[in-house]
């Protein structure tokens, strides 16, 4: 186990360039076996992990530019963990979805994805910031590959649209962390980038709240927090359907983690400033998003917003600043990430027999292809959080630390899940029940042995962390405590450090 990390990031790197050389007509079979052993190998970090341990573990080492403090340095802990295990999963799955009979060029498409992969777990084992960075700004690329060569009618607007949003916003992301760099060079007289060195500056609450949204900006059009969210919609209506899954299940993930990892620890006095501005951003984003998803006549679309109201939810847990509302955000992100890549492997499955997203071409599915019925049934009320399903887990933690900061805000986000309801039911009655509307539709063919394998393994895991979520829950508890007296001590405000402890002690009291 000890370069573990290491053989996680950079596995799927390898095996992506040695990709060129493998036979166009094996491509996937290559593709699924790359991707197998790299799940194996997140589940081996998962057995060998010290579930007792806040802190970071398998840590690894290496100065690349001493003079700037610029090293190799990777770490997990239980915050990490867990979307790096969903980040091989869901992409094992993807590429096991694939068909080869509808996408043109393989094997450009396997390699792409394997060079993703490689950025997706860099990103959430970096210590440094930036190797961090580099991981988070190389990820744009496989996908912008991805949306503009297999895409839709516009792919090319769409991919342009969704690289110049998430770059404008991490280059103010970059100025943020340099400006971190020197601000500890000229208090301790050392240059470092690494991220548990910065967990001990000492910064005013003025420069930490300039500071805040310098990475603000980084991370919230990554989420895609309102009203930076435009982009993504667009993304998804146009990517194809491996593209949306890994956007909406792994790579909005980076930004909520980019909040979790740096924001909060870093600049605690700010954050407990900003929970006011954040937390009305986050239930006009609910709200707002939720409604736009009912209005929708796009199967796709409808999934989309909704996949973006309940980013809102995420983020209304981390700036929570307490244990069931942090815990429940990054378990929300596993949560939202199965679920959402689950429906918009489905949407693709009826796309590719159908050529149409569009909910009036469809109608009485159930009684056509009964088992892509349960499934996606089983996964449209896990959205939506029916109890003992996934989705309900996560909310319900978020929702409860949630209300120990506003009652009122608290209702107004729960109205999510009335509206939620609304348009994911309205969905599933218009596209599956009623008499077949459109005779095109008789001839449909149930769920094959290769979507089954891929959708199959995702309903497993909904229902078994809806009823027993402790195995996932324990670890991120953990770290999250850790987390939040670390935020405690480094407040400098009184303020600060009332709120942080209040939260808490909230909790405790009841």
């Amino acid at each position: 186990m000890e370069h573990i990390l290491s053989i996680l990031i950079f596995f799927p790197l390898l095996a992506g360039i040695l990709g060129f050389v493998v036979d166009k007509n094996s491509a996937k079979a290559y593709g699924i076996s790359v991707a197998a052993v790299e799940f194996l190998l997140s589940l081996w970090l998962w057995a060998s992990f010290d579930t007792t341990n806040a802190g970071m573990q398998f840590n690894e080492f290496i100065p690349i530019i001493s003079q700037f403090g610029i090293s190799y340095n990777v770490g997990v802990d239980g915050i990490s963990l867990f979307i790096v295990i969903m980040s091989a999963l869901i992409t094992l799955l993807g590429i096991i979805l694939l068909d080869e009979r509808k996408i043109a060029n393989m094997k450009n498409m396997i390699v792409s994805l394997l060079f993703l992969e490689m950025t997706m777990v860099g990103v959430f084992l970096s210590l440094d910031a930036i190797i961090f960075y580099l991981f988070w700004e190389l990820s744009l690329v496989p996908m912008l590959y991805i949306i503009g060569a297999w895409g839709g009618p516009t792919r090319v607007y769409a991919a342009v649209k969704f690289f110049l949003y998430t770059f404008a916003g991490s280059l103010i992301m970059l100025v943020g962390l340099l400006s971190i760099a020197y601000l500890y060079h000229l208090e301790a007289g050392v240059w470092t980038f690494n991220l548990l060195d910065w967990y001990q500056l000492d910064l005013s609450v003025g420069l930490q709240f300039w500071l805040f949204l310098a990475l603000f900006a980084g991370f919230a059009i990554k989420v895609p927090m309102f009203p930076f969210h435009t982009w993504l919609p667009h993304a998804h209506g146009q990517a194809p359907t491996i593209g949306s899954v890994i956007l909406a299940a792994v790579l909005l993930k980076m930004g909520t983690y980019g909040f979790v990892r740096f924001s909060l620890p870093l600049f605690p006095d700010a954050s407990v400033q900003m929970i006011p501005f954040i937390l009305t951003l986050s239930i006009i984003m609910v709200i707002y998003t939720a409604m736009v998803a009912f209005a929708q006549k796009d199967m796709k679309q409808v999934i989309a917003y909704s996949s973006v109201s309940h980013m809102g939810i995420i983020m209304l847990g981390v700036f929570a600043m307490n244990a069931e509302g942090l815990g429940g955000s990054i378990f929300l992100m596993l949560s939202h990430g199965i679920v959402s890549g689950a429906l918009f492997m489905l949407v693709g499955v009826i796309y590719e027999r159908t050529g149409t997203k569009t909910m009036s071409e469809f109608g009485g599915l159930a009684s056509i292809m009964p088992v892509y019925a349960t499934v996606f049934g089983i996964m449209l009320m896990a959205s939506v959080g029916l109890p003992l399903t996934i989705g309900f887990v996560g909310e319900f933690l978020v929702l409860l630390g949630f209300y120990e900061v506003s009652p009122i805000g608290t209702v107004l986000a729960g109205t999510t899940i009335i509206i939620g309801a609304i348009y994911m039911l309205t969905l599933f009655k218009r596209s599956f029940f009623g008499p077949v509307t459109n005779e095109k539709n008789r001839g449909l063919k149930d769920l094959d042995a290769r979507e089954l394998t891929a959708l199959l393994p995702l309903v497993a895991i909904v229902v078994w962390l809806g009823v027993y979520p402790k195995p996932v829950l324990g670890p991120i508890d953990t770290s999250v405590k850790k987390l939040l007296v670390d935020m405690e001590y480094k407040a400098r405000t009184p303020e600060a450090k009332e709120t942080i402890i209040s939260l808490q002690r909230a909790k405790e009291e009841k």
